[in-house]
């Protein structure tokens, strides 16, 4: 946006900020974000403190690097604010899992590490933060943030003393800092309608799982190596002589991986689906449907315990979820693969729909990163990170706002416009 753009809105975003950072006790603060959202949305290449206080003509460098940096206002609350005006304004049709990260130099910003970074594609010195969003065909918008900590972090007293992480945040896996988000969102009295994220969450079996338990629906990318028992296979019990351990139900057949079991089914198994209308034409793509059982080691030990919890026994029946296999034309075989437990009478377009609909995350994080400078934060504390997240987080709610009013002039601000999304969602 330009400064005459950001000044035909700010009536509307002081009204915005009035309510989204009325937890912060100090008007000066809140004014000070008020700045700051200008300074984020307002056209420019680096969104840094510093570049945003000389674009910006009320802009004091100093006092927006202590309202980021130092300031003691606390952003759970200005970030749950922002989920609970969004949730309702976006009607989600899932609520979506990944993670993003952030190359940086040297080794003091908080949580940097060598490690995958997506951005670039390759192990990098960086920084990851796990995100879930609320999307709709039509819109989107960060509902919680959780900064990873890698294992070298845990134990480094130095670094953690230097960067301000509180004695109690440690090393938690992705998929944990995924789980805790939702449960924080629970409690502020938001629950998803359905959770999609890609393989890299739903590859594993303690994330499944941890979404059943929490009655959460789910639609999550896997790899094709996950082996699996078709769903009309059963288990049956080696015979017993009476004396020692009885031996558990097993199935007779060893598993087989899902790649396998769906291109056996071949391709005339596999029917037509359009799931949305992209920038280039109708999405199309040729999908099949099965009823599983995953039967992976851990799957397994899952099911087990959970049926022991239950019964008080385990009769060796796993349990069945539903495969989606897309084989696209001009491959040879089916290239991707997703798990559900949404119902059986789930129309396929629909089951489709929602493992598709993940493209919107990636448009919010170029949204994020390159309008709105998510990742040219400067500072390198547990704090301005959070409150640097936060502060994105809520101008990019109010740029969405903005072009989900009836009367808005624009359909999307200059400095946002969406980029054209990948013809592979």
């Amino acid at each position: 946006m330009d400064a005459h753009e950001v000044n035909r809105v700010r009536a509307s975003l002081a009204l915005f900020v009035a309510d989204v950072f009325a937890s912060v006790p100090r008007k000066d603060q809140r004014a000070k974000g008020d700045c700051y959202l200008r300074g984020l949305m307002m056209d420019g290449r680096r969104k840094s403190v510093q570049a945003m206080a000389a674009r910006l003509p009320d802009g004091n460098e100093q006092n927006l690097q202590q309202f980021v940096n130092q300031s003691t206002w606390d952003p759970v609350p200005v970030r749950r604010r922002i989920a609970q005006r969004m949730v309702p304004r976006i009607g989600p049709d899932a609520w979506a899992v990944d993670d993003v990260s952030f190359p940086k130099d040297g080794r003091m910003s908080v949580g940097v590490a060598h490690q995958y970074c997506g951005a670039l594609g390759k192990q990098a010195n960086c920084q990851v933060a796990v995100s879930v969003h609320a999307v709709s065909d039509t819109a989107s918008c960060p509902l919680n943030w959780r900064l990873f900590l890698p294992r070298e972090w845990a134990d480094d007293t130095v670094r953690r003393r230097r960067t301000g992480v509180p004695e109690d945040i440690g090393h938690r896996q992705k998929w944990r800092l995924a789980l805790d988000a939702l449960d924080e969102l629970a409690g502020w009295g938001l629950v998803p309608p359905v959770v999609v994220a890609d393989a890299g969450y739903g590859q594993n079996a303690d994330f499944r799982a941890g979404l059943a338990e929490r009655g959460h629906a789910y639609v999550v990318g896997i790899r094709g190596d996950i082996t699996v028992q078709p769903h009309d296979a059963h288990p049956t019990a080696p015979a017993w002589c009476g004396t020692g351990r009885r031996p558990q139900p097993r199935y007779r057949q060893p598993p087989v991986t899902v790649a396998e079991l769906a291109a056996a089914a071949g391709r005339d198994a596999f029917s037509e689906v359009t799931w949305r209308e992209g920038s280039r034409g109708p999405m199309t793509s040729r999908f099949l449907t099965m009823r599983v059982r995953p039967a992976g080691v851990r799957s397994r030990r899952l099911a087990q315990a959970a049926a022991v919890a239950r019964h008080g026994r385990w009769d060796g029946v796993l349990p069945e979820v539903r495969l989606l296999a897309e084989w696209p034309d001009g491959e040879d075989k089916p290239t991707r693969f997703w798990l559900s437990d949404l119902p059986d009478d789930t129309p396929v377009p629909e089951l489709v729909r929602l493992a598709k609909i993940r493209w919107r995350i990636e448009h919010d994080y170029r949204e994020l990163k390159h309008g709105l400078g998510l990742d040219h934060f400067e500072g390198r504390s547990w704090t301005g990170w959070h409150h640097h997240a936060t502060l994105v987080t809520a101008a990019h709610a109010f740029l969405t706002e903005q072009r989900l009013a009836p009367k808005a002039d624009t359909p999307a601000s200059p400095s946002t416009r969406p980029s054209t999304p990948s013809r592979t969602c």
